[in-house]
C-alpha cells in the first residue's frame, strides 16, 4: 500500500522494558495447535478440507530460496508460478467483458468492468467444496494515476475521477483447474465488481446515527463505495471481510479542519483529487461523508444478488482487515488491526452464535456485540478494553454521546482508554485450536523519533524499519479479557550497521513482515512489504525485493519461499482446501519512491508481468503449484 500515507499520532513515552527482557525465547514455549481439532463443530462445513491434510515429513519440505533482485517472481525448485488475473482483465460479467488496453485507453466505464489496481487481500471460495473450481475475492487497493491514465494527472477530469474510482474496491471472479492450469471462467454469473461509487447498506449501531447523515442520504444507511481496501478475512459462514484502510487521504479539508478529522489524518488536499469532480470528497461541504467510511465490509460471493454491508459494530478504523476466530460455544470473534504508525489492535465479540445456513443465516451476526481494545503490559500480560459508551471516560462529556458515537470515534475512544499504539498492526493469523494469534507490526521508523512515543515492551525498538511479528494466547476462550503476549520474531538483518535493526531471525533474513496465512498444516506464511523509498536506503540491501516465507512455528525457522518483481508488494495468500494450490497477489510491480509513475516512462522500474519495453506494470494474481501436483510448502 502507499507508504506516504501512514499516520503518525502523538502519544506519551513509555518506560517500558527492553526488547531483551520481553523477547527472550524460552518464554515461548506455547501449545501448537491446528484447524481439525474443530472439524466437528459448527465449524465443519468450513473446515472440511482441512481436516486429514495429504503431506509427510518435515513441515518445511521446500529448498529455500535466496534472496533476488530480479524483474520476475522466483519460487523454489519444483514449482512453477502463473500469472492469472492482472489489472485490466474483464471479471466476466455476462455481455459485458471489454479488452484491457496497453496504452491505458479504457474508459471509466470499462474498468468498473475489469480487475481494478493494485490487488490485495484474497480468499478462495470453493463451489460445492471442489478445490479444482471456485471464486477468487480479492481487494484492489488504491490507484496509480501515473499507470492508470494515458497521460497521468497531466490534465484532469470528472472522467478520470471516475475511472479511478472504478479502479478501487473488491472484485469477484470465478476460476476452474482445467488440463492442469488455472484459468478464468467467463462469462460467469457470480462475476461482480464493487467500486467506489457502488452502494454498500450501513448496518450495526451506527446505522442512521446524525454523523452518518449526509445531504444525499438523509437516513445515514447508505454508503456509495468502498476505498482502500487491503487485508480479507474469510468468515466461517462463508462471506468475506473487506479492511477500508487509509480511505481518510482520499478527502479535501482546505483549512477546515477540527479536532476529530485532524485525529484521523484529514488532509488539506488529497493527492487523489477527486474532490474537484465528486464533491463528496470535500470534507468542507460534506463533513460526515467522512465518517461513512473507516469500517469492515461485508460481502456474499455466493450470492451475485446481495448487498455488501459495512459492519460498523466491529468500530471505525484504518482497518488493515478482519479476521474471525470462535469461541467454543459458537460465538464470532472478528480480530483486526490499524496500518497507521501509533495505533490500535480491536477484537469484537459477538452477542450470537454463527447459526447454520451460510451468509443469509447470519447477516446480523455482525451487528451485535462488544468491541474492545487492546492493552499490552511490560510484563508480557495483557487486557482487552471494552469500547462501551457509558463505561470509564466513554460518556457525553467527553465528546461520546452514544455507542454509535463510540464506534465513530473509535481511536478517540481508544486514546481515553489507554491503549497500547502499535507499530502498524497489518494482517493476523488465527490458531483456532491454541487460542493463539499472530499479528505483523510491518514498521514505524518514527518509533523515539523527537515528539514521538518512545520504545514500549510490545513495540521494542527506535527507528524501526525492520518490524516484526507479535503473538498471543487468550486466557481460555477467544472472549476472554485477558491474554499473554510475546514476539514470534523480530525481523532484520544480522549484517546491519544498527544493533535494533539485526533481528532475532531463525533462518532466512527479512524486513517489514504484513501478510500472513496459517495453514492447515500448521505452517505461518509471511509476506512482506519494503516501500521503495525504504528499498533504496541501503539498510534493507542484503535482504533483496519482497518476498514470501515459511516459518515453523514448532522449531522457529523460517524458510523464503517467493521472490517478487522489482519493487512490488507480495500480499494475499489463500490455498484450496486440498492444499495444492496456493493463489498470492503482486502489487504495485515498479512503485516508484512517489508512487505516482510516470506516464512518458511508465516502465521505468519494472516490466512485469509483460516484460517487453514500454509494458505498463500491471498487478496481478498468481497461481502457484508444484510441477508434481503435491501439497505446497511440503
Amino acid at each position: 500500500m502507499a507508504k506516504d500515507f501512514d499516520a503518525m499520532e502523538d502519544s506519551n513515552r513509555s518506560g517500558n522494558p527492553s526488547i531483551h527482557e520481553v523477547s527472550d525465547p524460552a518464554r515461548r514455549i506455547w501449545v501448537q495447535g491446528g484447524l481439525a481439532a474443530l472439524a466437528g463443530s459448527v465449524l465443519a462445513p468450513w473446515l472440511a478440507g482441512c481436516a486429514g491434510v495429504p503431506g509427510s515429513g518435515p513441515l518445511l519440505g521446500f529448498k529455500g530460496i535466496p534472496p533476488t533482485k530480479e524483474d520476475g517472481l522466483v519460487v523454489p525448485e519444483g514449482y512453477v508460478a502463473e500469472v492469472l488475473a492482472p489489472w485490466g482483465e474483464p471479471v466476466g460479467v455476462p455481455g459485458r467483458m471489454p479488452a484491457w488496453r496497453e496504452d491505458a485507453g479504457n474508459s471509466a466505464a470499462d474498468q468498473a468492468l475489469q480487475m481494478g489496481m493494485h490487488h490485495d487481500g484474497i480468499h478462495y471460495y470453493p463451489l460445492e467444496g471442489s478445490s479444482g473450481r471456485g471464486l477468487l475475492v480479492m481487494n484492489h487497493e488504491y490507484t496509480d494515476d501515473g499507470l492508470l491514465h494515458t497521460d497521468g494527472m497531466k490534465t484532469w477530469s470528472a472522467e478520470k475521477v471516475r475511472k479511478a474510482q472504478a479502479a478501487h474496491g473488491v472484485a469477484v471472479i470465478e476460476v476452474v483447474l482445467q488440463d492442469g492450469r488455472w484459468q478464468m471462467v467467463r462469462p460467469s454469473r457470480y462475476a461482480r465488481r464493487f467500486t467506489a461509487f457502488a452502494p454498500f447498506a450501513v448496518q450495526g449501531p451506527a446505522a442512521g446515527h446524525a454523523l452518518m447523515k449526509t445531504a444525499a442520504d438523509p437516513d445515514g444507511r447508505t454508503v456509495l463505495g468502498t476505498l482502500n481496501n487491503c487485508a480479507s478475512g474469510m468468515t466461517p459462514w462463508g462471506t468475506y471481510l473487506s479492511g477500508e484502510e487509509n480511505w481518510a487521504f482520499y478527502f479535501d479539508s482546505g483549512d477546515r479542519i477540527d479536532a476529530d478529522q485532524k485525529r484521523w489524518g484529514l488532509p488539506k488536499a488529497s493527492g487523489y483529487r477527486w474532490a474537484a469532480h465528486d464533491e463528496r470528497f470535500d470534507a468542507r461541504r460534506h463533513p460526515n461523508e467522512f465518517h461513512r467510511f473507516g469500517w469492515v465490509v461485508e460481502i456474499d460471493p455466493y450470492d451475485p444478488t446481495s448487498l455488501p454491508v459495512k459492519r460498523t459494530a466491529l468500530g471505525r478504523a484504518a482497518h488493515e482487515g478482519a479476521w474471525v476466530g470462535v469461541t467454543r460455544d459458537g460465538r464470532a470473534v472478528v480480530y483486526s488491526g490499524e496500518d497507521a504508525r501509533f495505533e490500535y489492535i480491536y477484537k469484537f465479540v459477538s452477542r450470537d452464535r454463527i447459526a447454520p445456513g451460510g451468509g443469509a443465516a447470519n447477516r446480523e451476526l455482525l451487528d451485535h456485540g462488544t468491541l474492545y481494545v487492546a492493552r499490552f503490559e511490560s510484563d508480557g500480560s495483557g487486557r482487552w478494553i471494552p469500547l462501551v459508551h457509558g463505561q470509564g471516560p466513554l460518556t457525553a462529556a467527553n465528546g461520546f454521546a452514544d455507542q454509535g458515537e463510540v464506534l465513530i470515534k473509535s481511536r478517540q475512544a481508544s486514546d481515553r482508554l489507554g491503549a497500547t499504539k502499535m507499530d502498524r498492526p497489518e494482517w493476523l493469523a488465527i490458531d483456532q485450536a491454541a487460542r493463539e494469534i499472530y499479528c505483523t507490526l510491518t514498521n514505524n521508523s518514527a518509533r523515539g523519533a523527537a515528539g514521538m512515543p518512545g520504545v514500549d515492551a510490545a513495540n521494542p525498538r527506535a527507528n524501526n524499519v525492520m518490524g516484526q511479528i507479535i503473538r498471543w494466547k487468550e486466557d481460555g476462550d477467544f472472549d476472554a479479557l485477558a491474554f499473554r503476549w510475546n514476539h514470534l520474531v523480530l525481523a532484520g538483518d544480522p549484517a546491519n550497521a544498527r544493533p535494533e535493526a539485526r533481528g532475532n531471525i531463525k533462518g532466512d533474513i527479512f524486513a517489514c513482515p504484513d501478510g500472513l496465512m496459517l495453514d492447515a498444516r500448521g505452517v505461518l506464511w509471511i509476506q512482506t512489504d519494503a516501500h521503495a523509498t525504504q528499498m533504496y536506503k541501503g539498510e534493507l540491501e542484503r535482504i533483496g525485493s519482497n518476498q514470501m516465507l515459511a516459518c515453523d512455528r514448532t522449531s522457529g525457522e523460517i524458510r523464503r519461499f517467493l521472490t517478487g518483481p522489482v519493487n512490488c508488494e507480495i500480499t494475499g495468500a489463500t490455498l484450496t482446501p486440498d492444499l495444492r494450490t496456493l493463489f498470492i497477489n503482486v502489487q504495485h510491480p515498479g512503485e516508484t519512491p512517489s508512487d505516482r509513475s510516470d506516464p512518458d516512462e511508465p516502465d521505468k522500474y519494472s516490466r512485469w508481468p509483460g516484460g517487453r519495453p514500454g509494458n505498463r506494470p500491471r498487478s496481478a494474481t498468481v497461481v502457484i503449484r508444484r510441477r508434481d501436483g503435491g501439497v505446497i510448502g511440503t
